[in-house]
């Protein structure tokens, strides 16, 4: 009995000893706290300043909003006080187009001669004989011709025959929007860095 008696006091008192020692070494293990608090305020730093960004954003908008509306009402205003002129005297002549105005006297300044409107024959690599045939096939503009295919440039010159064949049109209808559009610097760069018309 007097042996059953000291087991009863040694086995709680190694159990005891064993749990004191690993709660120590459990509780040395994590004394390492992380601290995230630099980190966290950052952070609602830069969530402050971005409410605060949208803030200002959500007033600018408001604002564009209200002057767009202002813009909407004075442009309806301005609609109905327009006077619509006559059918006939909106139609475009057959030597003006509706959209772009030829200006002459800066044709005249790029090039240091008179420029007709309309002329084909400034797009280089069109003589006065092309251009007669582009006039057979009612190419008459510099839009019309602008707005013509390579393909249908070469099908003009197939029409006056052998002699024309040779010509090359992949640049024409280029230079002929160029010459439409009124950019006479850019069609007389293009011309002096491309002899011939040639691409």
């Amino acid at each position: 009995m007097e042996n059953t008696n000291i087991w009863c006091w040694i086995i709680p008192a190694l159990v005891g000893i064993i749990c004191a020692i690993l709660g120590y070494l459990l509780g040395k293990g994590n004394k390492d706290i992380i601290d995230n608090s630099e980190d966290l305020q950052l952070w609602k730093d830069k969530n402050s300043k971005l409410t605060t960004d949208k803030d200002q954003l959500t007033a600018k908008n408001t604002q564009l909003q209200a002057d767009l509306d202002t813009c909407r009402a004075k442009a309806k205003e301005a609609a109905k006080a327009v006077v619509t002129p006559p059918v006939a005297a909106m139609a475009p002549t057959p030597t003006q187009d509706a959209g772009i105005a030829f200006d002459a006297a800066a044709a005249k300044a790029v090039f240091g001669k008179k420029v007709k409107q309309d002329d084909l024959k400034l797009v280089e690599g069109i003589g006065p004989k092309i251009e007669g045939l582009f006039h057979t096939f009612d190419i008459k503009t510099w839009k019309a011709l602008s707005e013509a295919t390579v393909a249908k440039c070469q099908e003009v010159l197939n029409s006056g025959g052998e002699r024309y064949r040779i010509h090359d049109p992949s640049s024409w209808p280029m230079q002929a929007k160029m010459c439409y559009e009124g950019k006479w610097a850019d069609l007389q760069k293009w011309q002096s860095e491309h002899k011939h018309g040639k691409l």
